[in-house]
Formats: C-alpha cells, structure tokens, sequence
C-alpha cells in the first residue's frame, strides 16, 4: 500500500520544529529572526503572517465572523471563540503542575506560574514598580501620568481602569450583582462579597505577630498594629485630637461640626454614628442579640455582655495604681481612685 502520510523535512535550524514544506518553514523562521512584512495602513501595526493581519484589521471593521452557537457571542477569530467555548462546557485544559490550578487559555496559566516564580518581567520606567502582566504595568503608568481614560456617562467622574468605572455605574444604577448565597446580602464588588463570606465562615486570615489577634481585611489589621506602636496619622485640626483611622476622625470632627446624619425614624433621635443609631434602633425593637452563654441574659450590644461575663468569670481588669485593688468595672475603679483623692485631701486640713 503506497504511504501518504506527510512527511516533515523540512527542519529549523535554530529551534529543530519540523515542517511539511519550506513555506511553512520560512513562516516559522520570523519568529527567531522578528521578521514582520505584513503591515496594516491604517495603524501601522505590523504581523509576521498575513492571517495575522487578517485578524488584526477586523478591530478596525468591527467585523466578528465567528460566532457562539451556545450564547451568541461573536469573535473575530476562531481560536478566541474557541476558548471562549470552554466557558460553557467548563474545560480547563492548561493546568499547573506545581499547585494544580487549570485555566481556559494558555496564556492564563503562562501569568500564573509567574506567582510560583516571582517571575515580573514588566517594570515601570519611573519608578522601578514591577508586574506580572503588561496590562498591570500599563495600568500603573496611569498614576504617573494621571490618566484616567474611563469616564462616566452620568456624572462625569474619571477612571484609570474600566473596572473601577463599572463598579461607580452600580452606584448610579444601584445595582449590586454580588450576591451572598447564604444570608442574601448584595455587594457592588465582588472583593466586598469574598470579605462578607468570611463573616459566615469565620476565617481571618491577617492575624498580628504581636497580641495574635486576627482580622478579616488586612486594612483592619493595619489599624490594629497602631494600637501597639500608638501611631494615629489622622489629626484633628480643631482640638489636635488624634486617631488610628480616618473614619474615626471623620466621626470625630461632628462633634465640632455638631453634625448627626443618622436619624432615627421612628423618634426622630440623631446621631454621629450609623453603629449607635443601629443600637438606639433596638430600644424601639426590643432586639437583645448578644446573649450570655452561661445563663441566657440578653444584651442590646457586645460591650455589655462582655461587662456582664465578668460576674460569671470574676474577671477583674481594672487595676488601682495606688493600692493594687481590682474592679469589674472601669466606673467602680474611678469611684475607689476618688477616696485616695479625698482621703490625701483631708489629711492636708
């Protein structure tokens, strides 16, 4: 039987692929030599093969031949509708051999192992910052260049990533397509969302390496450290107070202002704070949360239950520094303090 499988003679020099014919041989040679002779007139972008430019000038003519029979989207070449394909069938055909992770494209997995390698081959000429994808480094220059090519239809407010301006257009719209599954609460953002989800399943992934507390945002934990090394970068310029965040100061700076945005509907009462009009909220409802585990009394918030369990515990945190006496209570304390105060007083008559 006469053989007419293809035989491939014709080899690289440089790389050794093999080819059935020499055309395809000297196609394959402009990817060592940078050779591009197919160039486009009206950008002047320039391509190794001529399907290459084929594909490329449909961005000019908006023209997507390629179509998905499952959803109807339209690509402008073949291979993008075929990755695009795998999003229905669920396909991953490129995975990780390190961690196992899979992904829709090649490409994908390329940018991936680079967090295994620490491999950030893009870096910014202006001040050394470097990224793993080019797309992150041209999104960076934005901060130096202060563009921001993303505007909004509504209000005109400016953006430097097309997510961000997606994200704004739900505040507009009031959508919020980020939905938690188990208690129904919706975020513009689906960062919010993953967040949330720790408060149902308890993880606090940044924890302090000094007290071991733990936290669900690393922002918190942030705060948190100045509570150790008594940083407070927010300053109030009225009374030169002091503080660990800016929303606290920002609460602060009402008491100057006299201002209380948070209305109560029901009695009208106002106040600072959104947490003390949820609180004030309670009295109305009869709502007591927090409930002692020991012997069920029930408490409108946190503070005090925790003052409570100190009956049960017999914890007494507050120290006399005169005679050592300990209290329950922050209060008591400050009644003890006054006796050596008065007693010292009569003393002096």
């Amino acid at each position: 039987m006469e053989d007419h499988t293809c035989q491939k003679i014709h080899v690289c020099k440089v790389c050794g692929s093999a080819f059935s014919n020499n055309s395809k041989l000297k196609s394959h040679l402009r990817i060592h030599t940078g050779r591009k002779p197919y160039t486009c007139e009206i950008c002047g972008s320039a391509f190794p093969h001529s399907s290459k430019l084929k594909t490329h000038l449909r961005t000019h003519t908006g023209e997507k031949p390629f179509a998905c029979e499952v959803c109807g989207s339209a690509f402008s070449n073949n291979s993008t509708l075929k990755s695009h394909l795998r999003a229905h069938t669920g396909e991953k055909p490129y995975a990780c051999e390190i961690c196992g992770s899979a992904f829709l494209k090649s490409y994908y997995l390329k940018v991936h192992m680079r967090k295994h390698t620490g491999e950030k081959p893009y870096n910014c000429e202006a001040c050394g910052s470097a990224f793993t994808k080019s797309s992150d480094l041209k999104v960076h220059v934005r901060t130096h260049t202060g563009e921001k090519p993303y505007a909004c239809e509504v209000c005109g407010s400016a953006f430097s990533r097309n997510s961000q301006l997606t994200i704004h257009m739900h505040k507009h719209t009031g959508e919020n397509p980020h939905v938690c599954e188990v208690c129904g609460s919706a975020f513009t953002k689906s960062y919010d969302l993953k967040i949330h989800m720790r408060t149902h399943t308890g993880e606090k992934p940044f924890a302090c390496e000094i007290c071991g507390s733990a936290f669900t945002k690393s922002f918190s934990l942030k705060i948190h450290i100045r509570t150790h090394t008594g940083e407070r970068p927010f300053a109030c310029e009225i009374c030169s107070s002091a503080f660990t965040n800016k929303s606290d100061l920002k609460v602060h700076t009402r008491i100057h202002m006299g201002e209380k945005p948070y209305a109560c509907e029901v009695c009208g009462s106002a106040f600072a704070r959104s947490s003390e009009l949820i609180l004030h909220m309670r009295t109305h409802t009869g709502e007591k949360p927090y409930a002692c585990k020991v012997c069920g009394s029930a408490f409108t918030n946190s503070s005090d239950l925790k003052v409570h369990i100190r009956k049960h515990t017999g914890e007494k945190p507050y120290t006399c520094e005169i005679c050592g006496s300990a209290f329950k209570y922050s209060s008591d304390l400050k009644v003890h303090i006054h006796k050596h105060t008065s007693d010292k007083t009569n003393s002096c008559l």
